[in-house]
């Protein structure tokens, strides 16, 4: 795209949004400072480096697009090559099994810090930040019930794995010279009516005391809600209720995956509601189509509001913002620079929202004006300030990074076997 073109229509955006008191300048300051936390597993399928097999534990990967990343070279590079095509910055999400483990069989009870070492060095040398997760699933261990087991060996064996992984991101953390996020979730649940609702959820609240108990400086903790998993259909034992009540009493993060919810619920509205209540909250955004489907994230109005929502509760500094979905019918690389770029497209957007005077007419009583303004912003060239925000950051404006994909296919992920 003509240089020349986006810097005078960027020009024009400016002076139209400062008409609406807005300041551009500032707002790609702000943007420019979000950090959005790119998941490992869209380039692999949640494949992880422990050991071959299907995956288990509620969770599943539809498609078979050829070219996914085999090893932990071919993921970094593909991950490099994504973010070479994202504006701003972008942190990493690993799962504890794509640990560089050398080829050796670490079970996820006996996994340490130097697992992680090289995985560290490589985040230094390439400016990424590192963020973490437990990894319940796909196991010989995982069966219906991890840390809510009422075996007690089975669940012990989780719970030492949750330890472990707390002190590998509290590694990360000093390392990095910035808090490590370290999500937990498991999948505990059941396919059909369950009559001990109560003791599931004791014991994996006595579980989760038990793994948080050692206090960090360096690493922060979020516990993570679900409907329901694949085969678990009838009882997840780590609800959004229990997660609220844990989280709020325990001083911890909550998180909220866009996909984690009935199809009616809007997750922006919970973010009001939570930030009252718990330190922080995590994001995981992914685009459910009727259920918990692992879509790549677009620009559609859920995504639009849950931004927007984050800008209008001022909480930049308290929501952590992260992907979760891994789509394997589509080039996967493709499959990162979309959705990325389309969180960051809209919460540009929720920026540029003239805010100070549309809460001026709410608290007036002006409800035409108001809905009239919140209409009239839709048209607002916000794609130029786009184009200018990837244009500073030396990245494709418009749909140019679709070339240099394709061209990353043929030379790199086709010749995959």
């Amino acid at each position: 795209m003509n240089e020349l073109r986006i810097k005078q229509a960027y020009d024009i955006a400016v002076e139209r949004y400062a008409e609406l008191g807005i300041d551009v300048e500032q707002v790609l300051e702000q943007l420019q400072k979000v950090e959005i936390s790119m998941h490992c597993w869209q380039a692999d399928d949640v494949s992880g480096f422990e050991a071959s097999g299907e995956l288990t534990g509620g969770i599943q990967a539809t498609g078979n697009y050829p070219g996914k990343a085999r090893n932990i070279d071919e993921l970094r590079a593909d991950i490099l090559k994504a973010s070479s095509l994202i504006p701003g910055r972008q942190r990493l999400n690993l799962h504890e099994i794509y640990g560089d483990f050398g080829g050796v069989f670490v079970d996820r009870d006996q996994v340490e810090p130097k697992h992680f070492e090289s995985w560290i060095e490589w985040g230094l040398e390439n400016g990424m930040r590192l963020d973490f997760n437990t990894t319940s699933f796909s196991h010989p261990k995982s069966g219906d019930l991890s840390l809510a087991n009422p075996d007690k060996a089975i669940r012990d064996f989780w719970i030492e794995h949750s330890k472990r992984c707390r002190a590998i991101a509290e590694y990360m953390g000093v390392r990095q010279g910035d808090p490590c996020i370290m999500n937990l979730w498991v999948h505990d649940g059941s396919k059909d009516i369950t009559v001990n609702r109560m003791l599931y959820r004791e014991l994996l609240k006595d579980s989760l005391d038990q793994i948080f108990a050692q206090p960090y400086d360096n690493m922060k903790d979020c516990v993570e809600s679900k409907v329901f998993g694949i085969g678990l259909e009838s009882y997840t034992v780590g609800s959004n209720d229990f997660y609220i009540g844990y989280g709020a009493t325990r001083n911890k993060i909550v998180t909220l995956d866009t996909g984690h919810f009935h199809p009616t619920e809007s997750v922006a509205d919970k973010l009001s509601s939570l930030l009252l209540f718990v330190p922080e909250v995590m994001l995981h955004v992914s685009r459910p189509v009727r259920w918990d489907s692992d879509h790549v994230t677009i620009m559609n109005d859920e995504t639009m509001d849950l931004c927007k929502e984050i800008v209008r509760c001022n909480a930049l500094d308290r929501v952590h913002i992260g992907l979760d979905y891994f789509d394997a019918s589509i080039n996967r690389i493709g499959a990162y620079v979309i959705g990325t770029r389309a969180t960051q497209k809209s919460l540009l957007q929720a920026l540029l929202e003239p805010l100070a005077q549309l809460r001026q007419y709410e608290a007036n009583g002006q409800g035409f004006e108001r809905l009239a303004l919140l209409e009239e912003s839709k048209n607002m060239p916000w794609n130029a300030v786009w184009d200018m925000f990837c244009l500073r950051n030396g990245v494709p404006v418009g749909d140019g990074f679709i070339a240099d994909i394709q061209q990353y296919e043929r030379d790199v992920t086709s010749k995959r076997g």
